[in-house]
């Protein structure tokens, strides 16, 4: 009998179903099953591709509300989140249908002959996908990686592999030969790292903590392996005192409670001008009072419970080390629920200022003047995402220029957008996903002379 997975409610603690965790021959058999099929994939008419793509992306469409509501119970995120998310991996399925066909090479000026380039996929990729955002970091790389002609095989979160599975499912539904795309939850010392070892794996895709990802990546290093990370951030929300003040503290909650905290890109930390530091703060209190953490079936839920018990203790212990200077409310009852907290920070060195506690907490610190709030976003071991609140626009394009990560916004807290790159500085990860050079990514460039 094979190893199971029990799959929890993070709102209710109730179990909703047992997934079949697949093992090393499982695993293996998957991976070779993906090369066949990348050998009659990859010669499917670019057009052809194009359209089977754009057919996934229908079928999945027709199912956003049922895929939603599957996230809901698996993920615990909130019904307005998990549409979203549904619709996301909808779009960069439509978005990357238009690549097959313009992924053109080029002619280049030589003597005696012509010299041309291909860019050829590179066969079978595994993707490793985390827990807190299933659906859309799933699309964010099979949808890239289908499109330039590879196979996939995807490796969902063991908490978390409900949707993965159903866009399995829909993906044969719509049309996709068998094997191009095949969902396998497991475990990440059995599936995950057998995509690390295995030879016919040209690339590895891996979401999830910057210990997890060196070790992935040392693997991969074995076999000079490709490899994309997309790892921690310990982000900051910089709010100068020129800034719009009202509108930049009513903002801060979604730019780190959203999906309860558990988002690399949260802005967890906040650095605030000192000349305004405690009318933020005055305004950020009933803020963060007024999120709404409720049922996260609810079309007005704004924050849901954490994804596990382990994770809601992980976050409870941070704030056990330090006082909380408000925090808004929780349900009470069943449910891994914390309420969303702020705390003050002038110590830099501080745990909670320094390490992703990845739960609905963020610290406050105030600065003095750009170059130190520079410098205070900089003090950190990642360089993911980060915003700037100020009304002059080129201060605000100083600092972006200045803070090292990889995705910025001024006067806004939005960090992903599938039409543009993602991806971080330092230890916030490696190469970049999203963004209309995505599919390159998943090619080998070939150079071609032909002498004259």
């Amino acid at each position: 009998m094979s190893e199971t997975f029990t799959v929890v409610d993070p709102s209710t603690e109730r179990a909703v179903t047992d997934v079949p965790l697949t093992d090393l021959a499982g695993t293996d058999a998957a991976i070779e099953a993906a090369q066949e099929a990348f050998l009659h994939w990859r010669g499917i008419a670019p057009g052809e591709r194009a359209a089977l793509l754009r057919r996934f992306a229908a079928v999945v469409d027709a199912h956003v509300d049922e895929l939603a509501e599957i996230e809901v119970r698996n993920a615990g995120h909130t019904w307005g989140n998990a549409r979203w998310e549904a619709g996301n991996v909808r779009d960069c399925l439509n978005y990357y249908s238009g690549a097959p066909e313009r992924m053109f090479g080029r002619q280049i000026p030589v003597a005696g002959g012509t010299d041309v380039t291909f860019h050829e996929p590179l066969g079978v990729v595994g993707i490793i996908v985390p827990w807190n955002f299933p659906m859309p970091i799933a699309g964010w790389g099979f949808a890239p990686a289908l499109a330039a002609g590879n196979t996939v095989v995807l490796k969902p979160a063991e908490l978390t592999p409900l949707t993965a599975i159903r866009i399995g499912e829909l993906a044969l539904e719509a049309g996709l030969p068998e094997h191009v795309l095949t969902v396998l939850p497991g475990r990440g010392d059995v599936v995950g790292q057998r995509f690390v070892t295995h030879e016919l794996v040209r690339k590895v895709c891996f979401t999830g903590s910057t210990r997890v990802g060196k070790q992935i990546m040392a693997g991969c290093a074995e076999q000079v392996k490709r490899v994309t990370l997309e790892l921690g951030g310990k982000s900051s929300n910089i709010v100068f005192a020129d800034a719009d003040i009202a509108a930049a503290a009513a903002a801060a909650p979604y730019a780190v409670f959203d999906n309860a905290g558990q988002d690399c890109c949260a802005r967890s930390r906040i650095l605030v001008e000192r000349s305004a530091y405690d009318e933020f703060l005055s305004l950020l209190q009933p803020a963060v009072e007024g999120v709404k953490v409720v049922d996260p079936r609810s079309e007005d839920a704004e924050m849901g419970p954490l994804v596990s018990a382990h994770q809601r203790d992980s976050v409870q212990a941070y704030l056990d080390e330090v006082e909380v200077a408000f925090a808004g409310s929780r349900p009470d009852g069943p449910g891994w629920w914390l309420a969303p907290s702020v705390v003050t920070v002038e110590d830099p060195s501080t745990r909670i200022w320094r390490e992703e506690v990845f739960g609905p907490v963020v610290a406050v610190m105030p600065f003095d003047d750009e170059a130190d709030a520079v410098a205070k976003a900089n003090d950190t071991e990642y360089g993911l995402s980060g915003s700037i609140y100020t009304s002059d626009l080129g201060k605000g394009l100083r600092v972006a220029r200045g803070v090292e990560a990889g995705n910025l916004s001024v006067n806004s807290h939005s960090s992903v957008r599938y039409w543009t790159p993602f991806g971080g500085y330092k230890q916030s990860g490696l190469g970049r996903e999203l963004g209309p050079d995505a599919p390159m990514a998943f090619t080998e460039e070939k150079n071609v002379f032909i002498s004259h």
